[in-house]
């Protein structure tokens, strides 16, 4: 009989971290095309990282990693096209970077080689205060988001039609080049199915421990 409690526990356990996880909602891709200025470095360059409280989210956080041998910065450092008619950033935090990094709002902006996004972020300055990754909080002022994958859009008005881009600092056995490199979601990681699937499992083995015990 203790054997059964504990396996009726452990499934509750599982269950409970099956809602768990399917609260959150996260999205992710990299920018693996570079402009002419760091084509000759292989990508991909940073990967994107969109997170959402889950359906019917008002704001989502949205994450730019660098690569090893890559870094983050300057003008147009971290660039998306969002969806939606109207929104606030906010919340920017990173690591790497000096005493002098502090990134800002840029508004929509051209992005050398992407063309134009809706969202661009700013660094303060160069190199020096380039960092390994810069994350912020976009908030919809009206409207909602269904998943993390429709905070963003592809601009057909953009070269290929990109979600993000990023200003790289690709850093060579001994030269800096800078540049910029873009993604368009086509590697995309939606965070939905294994979620999903945990969740079924996990209640489909407690409902059969339940009728276990009643039996």
């Amino acid at each position: 009989m203790n054997k059964i409690k504990y396996l009726a526990t452990a499934l509750i356990a599982i269950a409970g971290l099956g809602f768990q996880q399917a609260k959150a909602d996260t999205y992710s891709f990299d920018l693996n095309v570079g402009n002419s200025a760091i084509s000759g470095f292989s990508g991909p360059y940073a990967n994107v990282s969109i997170t959402t409280a889950g359906p019917s989210a008002t704001s989502a956080t949205v994450t730019f990693t660098a690569y090893s041998g890559f870094l983050i910065g300057d003008g147009s450092s971290a660039n998306v096209n969002v969806n939606g008619a109207g929104w606030t950033i906010g919340n920017f935090s990173w690591t790497g970077g000096n005493g002098s990094t502090s990134f800002s709002d840029g508004g929509s902006g051209n992005v050398d080689g992407f063309g134009t996004f809706n969202q661009t972020t700013n660094n303060h300055d160069g190199f020096a205060s380039a960092v390994t990754s810069v994350t912020f909080t976009l908030t919809l002022t009206s409207g909602s988001w269904a998943n993390a994958m429709s905070v963003l859009v592809l601009t057909t008005g953009n070269n290929g039609g990109w979600l993000a881009a990023a200003h790289i600092f690709a850093i060579g056995n001994s030269s800096i080049s800078t540049g910029f490199a873009a993604g368009n979601g086509t590697a995309g990681v939606p965070d939905g199915g294994a979620t999903v699937m945990l969740l079924g499992a996990a209640l489909g083995l407690l409902g059969v421990a339940r009728r276990y015990l009643a039996g």
